[in-house]
């Protein structure tokens, strides 16, 4: 398990989809297979996890809504990277990007694990995404199985 990682939750029978960002390769990489442990850990079977890909983060919140809508997943792990540039355009992609996936998990119930990075530099991203270091894909999937434990009629209701 890696270091700083809550203990992995028993998530046996669940069915969880994995959408990556495509637009940082290397990361993206990192980022899925991180993710793919930490539902192993969970007891997953690899038949319970589909996964898909998108170019951006941009696009993480209408993919997480389209799985939902077609049923059969009890949780979302949304991966990728958005690295400040020169322009506001890293404002806007991590602002809503961020926004969109919580609105998504309101709206609907479903838990999606954030495993997005927001960093200044490349490096940044690929320290955090690295499995030898910050691993963060592992952690996003545990924080989707952490939420599956929370009782549905608990959660906070739409804005």
């Amino acid at each position: 398990m890696p270091k700083n990682s809550a203990p992995a939750i028993d998530c046996s029978g669940k069915r969880f989809v994995i959408i990556t960002s495509r637009f940082y390769p290397q990361i993206a990489e990192w980022l899925e297979a991180g993710a793919r442990r930490g539902l192993q850990a969970c007891n997953v079977r690899q038949e319970d996890i589909r996964a898909y890909s998108v170019p951006g983060c941009f696009e993480l919140p209408p993919a997480a809504s389209r799985v939902i809508s077609e049923g059969k997943v009890d949780a979302i792990v949304a991966l990728g990277a958005v690295v400040r540039g020169e322009t506001a355009h890293f404002d806007y992609v991590a602002g809503e990007t961020a926004h969109g996936i919580m609105d998504v998990q309101l709206a609907t119930g479903v838990p999606i694990g954030f495993g997005v990075l927001t960093t200044d530099t490349l490096e940044q991203a690929e320290f955090r995404a690295d499995p030898k270091r910050g691993d963060k894909g592992y952690h996003a999937a545990l924080a989707a199985a952490t939420l599956l434990r929370i009782p549905a009629d608990t959660r906070v209701p739409a804005r």
